[in-house]
């Protein structure tokens, strides 16, 4: 019997961020490219499970877009500890302006966003090997207007020198948080480097710098200046593309 000592006593409550994998899954991505983004994302889900401790609840949530666009898990995000990856396949075009949409759409508490107590800031990456098949303009245009959008830690992967890098350099707000792929070994470190990183800053209160807040984006813009320096295989301005 209960001695009524902790009846009111609630338990600890975990602040909730979505990480959002948006993925080109068109033609061009066939073969290599969707081995290297499948076997990556797989591999690094159970090392993202410690990811903020006992004050973050990190949940996946996953947009493929090819014709169209569709969610791996369409009931909503997905508990890391829960989460299981199932391998995209890769075909017709690239509709990026409908997973805009789509992700505008979601980026809200009364959808993907809702939680039991807070949720803080998404972390979104974006991966594409191509350029837009339709009006992706007036999608991002809108998306950015989110608010949720404006606050994520946002981070384009760019697979190879046919990727746009103009547009993904729009979505993520500067060309400092767009990297460059050239050979499936380097995606696939840079997805696990990426994913784990961002997911840490997008976890953790920011420090103040001068009296303000940096932000999270500003942030992981460092980061990945740091990454590409330390690392010669992130350099690619002399990279020869090994698609």
């Amino acid at each position: 019997m209960s001695d009524g000592m902790y009846d009111n006593v609630e338990g600890i409550i975990r602040r909730q961020m979505v990480l959002f994998f948006l993925i080109d899954t068109s033609g061009s991505m066939e073969g290599t490219k969707i081995g290297a983004v499948n076997t990556a994302i797989r591999e690094v889900v159970p090392e993202l499970q410690d990811i903020g401790g006992a004050d973050i609840d990190l949940k996946i949530a996953v947009l493929e877009f090819s014709i169209g666009c569709r969610w791996q898990n369409p009931a909503g995000p997905v508990s890391v500890e829960d989460f299981f990856w199932t391998n995209l396949s890769a075909e017709g075009g690239t509709d990026m302006g409908a997973a805009f949409r789509e992700l505008n759409d979601k980026l809200s508490r009364n959808s993907f966003l809702k939680a039991p107590s807070a949720s803080v800031a998404p972390v979104i990456l974006l991966l594409s090997d191509g350029q837009p098949g339709d009006d992706y303009q007036n999608a991002l245009g809108a998306l950015k207007n989110n608010n949720w959008f404006k606050s994520a830690v946002k981070v384009a992967i760019a697979i190879g020198n046919d990727a746009e890098q103009d547009v993904l350099a729009e979505f993520t707000g500067t060309s400092e948080t767009v990297i460059v792929s050239h050979t499936p070994e380097v995606l696939r470190k840079m997805i696990r480097t990426v994913s784990i990183t961002s997911s840490q800053i997008g976890s953790r209160s920011q420090p103040l710098q001068d009296g303000e807040v940096v932000s999270k984006q500003d942030t992981m813009a460092k980061e990945i200046k740091n990454m590409v320096q330390a690392d010669p295989d992130y350099d690619s301005a002399d990279s020869i593309d090994g698609w």
